[in-house]
């Protein structure tokens, strides 16, 4: 092989590499993003894995949900997302407050955030008791 042939094609193959990481970008950029399915409404368990006073995660659709069963009975279900960043949060039982533990966010049991740094309230879900089974479905 002569030497300008193999230097011809080392600077072709740097020439397509070049076009292709220009063109790559520029066609994942004008093409659509992939949007996630909507889920209305999901069985995500049954009454006896959430006794009085407790909390527990399940999962609805591609995210968690934490479905909260209050002392007295009542049954309470948002997204388990934190609206800071992302974390998912838990329910401690002892204080009755839905806590983020990343950056001590804290959540009454009505998903209103009352301290630390989420900006907004918990994504609530609607929570039906049908016979022994929990469902969950979006507001």
């Amino acid at each position: 092989m002569e030497r300008k042939r193999f230097i011809q094609g080392i600077m072709g193959i740097g020439a397509i590499g070049t076009i292709g990481s220009i063109v790559y970008p520029v066609i994942n950029y004008l093409l659509p993003p992939k949007v996630e399915q909507e889920v209305g409404t999901v069985t995500v368990g049954t009454v006896d894995e959430v006794p009085k006073n407790s909390g527990k995660i399940f999962k609805f659709g591609t995210k968690p949900a934490l479905v909260i069963r209050t002392s007295k009975g009542e049954w309470k279900a948002f997204i388990a997302i934190c609206t800071h960043l992302n974390c998912t949060v838990q329910y401690l039982r002892d204080k009755k407050i839905i806590w983020c533990a990343c950056h001590g966010g804290v959540y009454n049991l009505d998903g209103i955030n009352i301290s630390g740094p989420p900006p907004r309230p918990l994504d609530k879900l609607d929570i039906k008791i049908r016979g022994d089974k929990i469902v969950l479905s979006k507001s």
